[in-house]
């Protein structure tokens, strides 16, 4: 009875509805207007009918039962005019009425009445004539103009759209991962989970295709931890970010800005895909073999150094790995197989077990003094005008005791002149890693140049030489001859 379904262009939405036809319209086959002689009068005249006409009966009789079997009550359903089939109960045409109206109202989030024209015709016929009331239910759900069937994305469990054209919404996800693809690629997955199923959803979630993609590819800003790192400034980590000092500061309560130090944890914003794609690419490739590295002992060296006796030699060979990327940035290789062409020479590095002299650095810095900071690293006002202040100021009384943060040699103690006038006595000690320390504005000093000092030893007092507003030391650390915050290093 397909073909009686009219085309969507055809539905009639929400016309006054009225159910018609209250009272069946019967129509009695031929065979059932034949009135019957009643069994108690034929047998009455049965000795003088005759066996021809107890036959007749029994005949007629015979034909009834076999045509009752045949055909049974049914009723012809139109909507609007248009017929659909035969079915065997109004009730149920009812039943699936009430079922089409629940099911749009739970899509569309408000009670939803249908209003057609039904009509039912009573009539007799035969069984295999009867369409299911399933069909009827289809095609009165089909004549819901604010329902349609379509496909769904969905992605972390939300729905971002609906689109009428299954094929183009495929198509377009498939655009995403397309830059990521390569020769090499074995799989393309997106990292959070996504469907898309065929169900019936109201009109007003369609989405164009194109809003769509926007939306999947376009990016939200994250908050990701940081890990602050040797020479790190809080104005640097918020540039790196795309971020200015005051959203980083928004993100991070409590947080000095010019006391960052090694190691801290910062808040920071990142951008984030909406939708990210994961990718696995086996590849084969020529690469190095790390060197092993033996390591001896050597009683010439002090502790906590080392020397390179024979120096390492990386090999070659050919990997075969597979690699994963999110958003084309490797996250996992796993090397399936190696064939190694050159094999490696080994390092062998002498430890030094040398006793160390007081003298030496040890790699991390003791407070010079302590005292309030009056001035920390960073932009300051002073003297009238905004200015980079290259250490810390810290306050302490006349005379105090100023110490060396590590061990080291002094190359400079006296007094500045020239482009360091404004420090008056000072001390610079080189700790012969790469790290050098200031103390400035002192009233005296206690050590000379190329003398060496160890760690706490007391080099200088406090003071209010140079350029100066009372006393204090001024405390400065330089990285490779580039100042850097003393707050990176001290504990």
């Amino acid at each position: 009875m397909d073909e009686l379904l009219p085309s969507p262009s055809q539905r009639v939405l929400n016309p006054p509805r009225e159910r018609v036809n209250d009272l069946p319209r019967f129509r009695l086959p031929s065979w059932r207007r034949l009135r019957a002689p009643s069994l108690p009068n034929f047998l009455e005249r049965r000795t003088s009918a005759g066996p021809a006409v107890f036959l007749t009966l029994a005949l007629s009789l015979s034909a009834a039962a076999v045509l009752g079997g045949l055909y049974s009550p049914a009723y012809r359903v139109s909507v609007d005019g248009v017929e659909l089939g035969l079915v065997g109960s109004r009730q149920a045409v009812e039943a699936a009425i009430d079922r089409v109206e629940f099911r749009a109202s739970s899509i569309l989030g408000y009670e939803y009445t249908l209003s057609h024209d039904m009509a039912y015709d009573y009539t007799l016929a035969l069984k295999e004539d009867q369409i299911p009331v399933s069909r009827v239910e289809t095609y009165l759900f089909d004549q819901i103009g604010e329902v349609m069937k379509t496909s769904v994305l969905t992605v972390n469990g939300e729905m971002v759209g609906a689109a009428d054209d299954d094929g183009a919404l495929r198509a377009m996800l498939d655009a995403i991962k397309a830059p990521y693809i390569n020769e090499n690629t074995v799989s393309a997955d997106f990292v959070q989970p996504l469907t898309v199923t065929r169900e019936y959803t109201p009109t007003t979630a369609l989405r164009d295709i194109a809003e769509m993609e926007s939306l999947l590819t376009s990016n939200s800003l994250e908050q990701v931890d940081y890990s602050v790192k040797a020479g790190d400034t809080f104005s640097a980590i918020a540039n790196r970010h795309g971020m200015t000092v005051s959203e980083l500061e928004a993100l991070n309560p409590g947080i000095d800005i010019n006391e960052l130090w090694v190691d801290q944890t910062l808040t920071i914003s990142q951008a984030v895909p909406f939708l990210s794609v994961k990718t696995t690419d086996n590849v084969t490739y020529e690469g190095t073999v790390p060197f092993p590295v033996e390591e001896v002992t050597d009683d010439s060296i002090y502790q906590g150094y080392t020397k390179i006796r024979v120096a390492g030699v990386e090999g070659t060979a050919t990997y075969n790995a597979d690699v994963t990327y999110v958003n084309g940035v490797e996250q996992e290789r796993v090397i399936n197989s190696t064939e190694i062409h050159t094999q490696p020479v080994t390092q062998v590095v002498a430890v030094g077990t040398k006793p160390r002299p007081k003298t030496m650095a040890t790699g991390t810095f003791v407070w010079p003094l302590r005292g309030k900071i009056t001035s920390k690293y960073g932009s300051r006002y002073i003297f009238g005008s905004y200015s980079f202040h290259s250490g810390l100021d810290i306050a302490a009384s006349y005379g105090s005791s100023i110490v060396a943060a590590d061990g080291g040699k002094v190359v400079f103690a006296g007094r500045g002149s020239g482009s360091t006038w404004s420090y008056g006595n000072y001390v610079v000690i080189d700790h012969e890693n790469g790290l050098q320390t200031i103390y400035a504005h002192c009233s005296s000093l206690n050590v000379s140049t190329g003398e060496r000092v160890f760690q706490g030893q007391t080099i200088a007092r406090v003071g209010d030489s140079g350029r100066a507003t009372g006393a204090h030391c001024h405390f400065q650390v330089k990285l490779h001859g580039t100042t850097v915050s003393p707050y990176n290093y001290l504990p």
